[in-house]
């Protein structure tokens, strides 16, 4: 058993708790105490959090960071173009290369304090879509996870065609890397995860993902959702990030994509929805009926111009708010928490849209609902002992309410991080273990695009 003091804690309400003396065994709380007896106990200064959940990351992404900028300075630059050096990054990476990138990004989630995550993983197959043997990719990604002691959710995703397309047929088959990402049908998807399901980790949750409705046809979106819900496995699906996907969607189907998914029966609460960024009205109102989940990921957003999304609707409407690092251009799920509330003030021109308490909830508790891990994203005992303390001191945080210091702070602040009861960086090595990740990360990035050292 292992025992701390912490100096102040969120345990989920409204404000801070002092001296709250928690006990870990087993990787899980065994007791919270407000106010708890100090002997045999370690003294934790700072405001300490549950760890973080990051409902929605491609890792492989982290390899595009400070190299898609110099293609855009023309001023052309979109989503599109930006996806094309995306792909060119995925078109090169074989398990060796994608296990030394994702152990390097999921080490800079959890120096960020981010403890558990939501692996969105289509990079499936070889270049030319033939299977790698044992599942090697994502296997790749579920011992990254495990080295970095970060919690994985691996949403296995289902990409089965290039586009939608009003052109005679309502979509059109995979192309060049896209072959890594197809199992050719649904059928093979499905057996693809189904033998998955028996030879990953046991402290994996294995998920599933509809890449969006330009990836998966209106026939298949059913089969996908059926296998989730057959598994009790948490879904998730990337929605309306483009008008270009809305607009496509409408000339093939007749409708918006969130239509699309409602008449399929994807929607409702085990489904998280991503970006939601242009959905219409009708659309919100769908959503919210179906208590959705929404992992709004607004640094990614913001980089890929894609646009503001109607979260606060959203949320009134019955969705649950969540955040991810997405395109992991930016990994501080504190900045994720705090883009959201002034995003929200730059489309409405109101400040306080959330309080410090609900951001923190959907940075914790429910982001661990969305990646199929109820009952953990908290200070409570039976959660998983995930802490995340965070420097009071510092030029940024320094002179903050220790209720509200989590929105001044970001990644750096954070000293302490712990996970499932093992201390993966303590105060005073925090620096250290930055310089060592960040040397790591050098090395894979350049790996990923076939440098040389």
């Amino acid at each position: 058993m292992t025992a701390y003091l912490l100096e102040h804690a969120w345990l989920g309400g409204p404000g801070t708790a002092r001296n709250v003396r928690v006990e870990v065994a087993d990787g899980r709380f065994t007791r919270v105490e407000p106010g708890g007896v100090v002997t045999g106990a370690e003294p934790v200064p700072g405001l300490t959090l549950p760890g973080l959940a990051n409902t929605h990351s491609h890792v492989f992404h982290r390899a595009l960071r400070g190299r898609t900028e110099a293609a855009d300075q023309d001023g052309g630059g979109s989503f599109w173009t930006w996806r094309q050096q995306m792909y060119a990054v995925a078109a090169r990476l074989d398990p060796d290369s994608l296990f030394a990138l994702a152990r390097a990004t999921y080490l800079e989630m959890v120096l960020a304090g981010i403890t558990a995550v939501g692996e969105f993983h289509y990079l499936h197959h070889r270049p030319d879509g033939s299977p790698y043997p044992a599942h090697a990719m994502e296997q790749a990604v579920a011992a990254a996870a495990g080295e970095a002691g970060i919690a994985l959710t691996l949403l296995d995703t289902c990409y089965l065609t290039a586009d939608l397309t009003g052109e005679g047929a309502p979509t059109r088959p995979v192309e060049g890397v896209q072959r890594r990402f197809s199992d050719g049908d649904v059928g093979g998807w499905c057996r693809r995860v189904d033998a998955l399901a028996g030879i990953l980790p046991a402290d994996v949750v294995l998920g599933a993902a509809i890449h969006s409705v330009r990836a998966v046809s209106r026939a298949d979106l059913p089969v996908v959702a059926g296998w989730a819900r057959e598994h009790g496995a948490p879904l998730h699906v990337h929605l309306s990030e483009q008008p270009a996907e809305d607009d496509a969607c409408r000339e093939a189907w007749g409708c918006t994509p969130t239509a699309l998914l409602a008449a399929a029966d994807v929607l409702g609460p085990d489904l998280t929805v991503v970006h939601a960024t242009h959905v219409t009205d009708g659309d919100v109102r769908l959503l919210g009926d179906a208590g959705v989940h929404l992992a709004l990921c607004p640094t990614t957003e913001r980089d890929l111009a894609d646009g503001i999304a109607p979260a606060g609707r959203l949320v009134d409407a019955g969705a649950t708010l969540t955040l991810g690092s997405d395109s992991n251009a930016v990994v501080d799920l504190l900045e994720e928490a705090r883009a959201a509330e002034a995003h929200e003030r730059l489309a409405t021109g109101t400040r306080g849209r959330w309080s410090s308490d609900a951001l923190l909830r959907a940075a914790t508790s429910d982001g661990c609902r969305a990646l199929g891990r109820p009952g953990d994203g908290r200070i409570a005992v039976g959660a998983r002992a995930d802490l995340v303390t965070l420097d009071l001191g510092t030029p940024r945080t320094a002179g903050a309410l220790p209720a509200t210091a989590a929105l001044a702070a970001t990644a750096a602040d954070v000293v302490r991080v712990v996970t499932a009861g093992e201390e993966r960086v303590a105060r005073g090595t925090a620096a250290h273990h930055a310089t060592e990740v960040g040397a790591e990360l050098a090395v894979a990035v350049r790996q990923a695009w076939g440098e040389e050292s």
